[in-house]
């Protein structure tokens, strides 16, 4: 079987994102990308729409994905991943995650290093979440940080259509796991040769 790239995970934040939206952009940028639908985006129930990232995983069928979240959609991957240690997402990216405070659930997400890869892009004035903020939870999670400036919530809204950073650390992230894959066959090859 030829060796299949992780898939890109769309994770949108309340209310979804819309057609001018970065992450509906990104997500026409890979035809096999899947996005995550809130039965209900309106409503921030984490528990809920934790379960729905792992209901679309199982859904979607086996191999490895990408993970890009925004506002509260990063908070419910982040409980995904401390809950469901065996998820086939390969590395996650939290874009402008929104403050936990806001809803009284900051005790109900993980306080702790994450188990996969992670970035966390954040930028001075968010509206949802403090550069401060962000940079403390991306140090809990152990996800490398990066403050883009006042930029926003780093939507549409803030002018974000498409966002080539995420894209970037798409094509980063694929990258790695190609390469994390090749010395597995080239270990084959000098098997099979010298049989």
């Amino acid at each position: 079987m030829s060796y299949q790239p992780p898939r890109v995970l769309i994770i949108p934040g309340l209310h979804d994102s819309g057609p001018a939206h970065w992450q509906t952009w990104l997500q026409g940028q890979y035809r096999d990308a899947r996005r995550v639908t809130q039965r209900d985006a309106s409503r921030p129930e984490l528990e809920r729409w934790s379960d729905r990232i792992q209901r679309t995983l199982e859904m979607a069928g086996s191999g490895e994905w990408l993970a890009v979240a925004h506002s509260f959609g990063c908070l419910a991957l982040a409980r995904h991943l401390a809950d469901q240690p065996d998820s086939p997402i390969r590395e996650a990216l939290f874009v402008a995650p929104a403050e936990p405070d806001k809803f009284g659930i900051a005790e109900s997400l993980p306080h702790h290093r994450l188990p996969r890869r992670s970035r966390l892009i954040a930028s001075s004035n968010d509206p949802w979440m403090s550069g401060a903020s962000a940079a403390r939870w991306a140090h809990r999670w152990g996800a490398s940080f990066s403050n883009l400036g006042a930029v926003g919530h780093i939507n549409a809204e803030a002018g974000f259509g498409p966002l080539p950073l995420a894209k970037s650390w798409i094509e980063a992230a694929r990258a790695r796991a190609a390469a994390e894959r090749r010395p597995q066959h080239a270990e084959f090859r000098e098997w099979a040769f010298a049989v």
